[in-house]
């Protein structure tokens, strides 16, 4: 789309809608991360098996897939099982494992994190939904106090924290807001889950990132030079102004037209 070439407010509206119309489908899965969790029925499992694979969600989508599958299969394919059961000889079956600066003392931190908190509690949306009121407009509470809480265990290692990002440090939180997008967003369609409802779709905030970024911004939806936390909150303020319920919806117009519509 040609920078010089603005649309009016309501092309912006039809064009968005459009575009998550054609994207919010099941057949979008089969080439998305969002398959990992599609292949279990368990709550536990899902949140489990999703934020591995939202953790893993840089790079080539093949290869996230793959390597993302593969830590499920070290896992028996029962992750909320083998997290809760497992004992320190099966831990060895990790080692080695390595997905771009993602490795195994990453992987068993993710493990450890994982075996305290679901002894304590029944699902991950706590996690999130523990530091957030339900006054707040949108996940930013949630997103910092679920980082603090994860390097809560004593002696985690320093070089995990990078791959958990918090909006205290400017991040875009990309993969964590886009797992929040799969377990709090439901419709019809069946690609997001919808399985935590202590967190409300309209709280939600963009997945931000290179493409998504882009064509907001040849859109005129965001004016923000930086690509950071600030500009997270001032995409997805002018998309609730489309959609103040389902804001985050547009993640597929604005994916699609980034990356599927490219590689049509």
């Amino acid at each position: 789309m040609a920078k010089d070439k603005k649309l009016t407010r309501e092309a912006v509206y039809e064009l968005l809608e459009r575009k998550y119309r054609e994207y919010n489908k099941l057949s979008f899965i089969a080439d998305d991360p969002v398959q990992i969790p599609h292949r279990f029925s368990k709550k536990q499992d899902i949140e489990i098996a999703g934020f591995f694979a939202a953790t893993l969600a840089w790079g080539q989508r093949v290869t996230i897939i793959r390597n993302t599958t593969r830590i499920l299969e070290l896992m028996d394919n029962s992750p909320h099982n083998f997290i809760l059961n497992h004992e320190d000889k099966d831990l060895k079956r990790f080692l080695g494992f390595v997905h771009r600066t993602f490795n195994d003392t990453d992987l068993l931190y993710f493990i450890e994190f994982f075996r305290w908190f679901y002894s304590h509690h029944e699902s991950l949306e706590q996690a999130f939904a523990g530091s957030m009121a339900k006054q707040d407009i949108h996940t930013e509470h949630a997103l910092i106090g679920f980082q603090d809480l994860f390097f809560s265990l004593e002696d985690h290692p320093q070089r995990t924290k990078k791959h958990i990002s918090s909006p205290a440090r400017k991040s875009t939180c990309k993969r964590l807001n886009m797992y929040l997008r799969w377990m709090v967003r439901h419709d019809k369609k069946g690609v997001d889950f919808g399985i935590w409802k202590d967190i409300k779709p309209s709280q939600l905030l963009i997945p931000l990132d290179v493409h998504v970024d882009r064509h907001a911004r040849c859109l005129g939806l965001l004016k923000r030079k930086q690509t950071d936390w600030q500009a997270v909150l001032e995409l997805t303020e002018s998309l609730r102004s489309f959609d103040p319920i389902d804001p985050v919806k547009y993640d597929f117009a604005l994916f699609g037209m980034g990356v599927l519509d490219k590689m049509r």
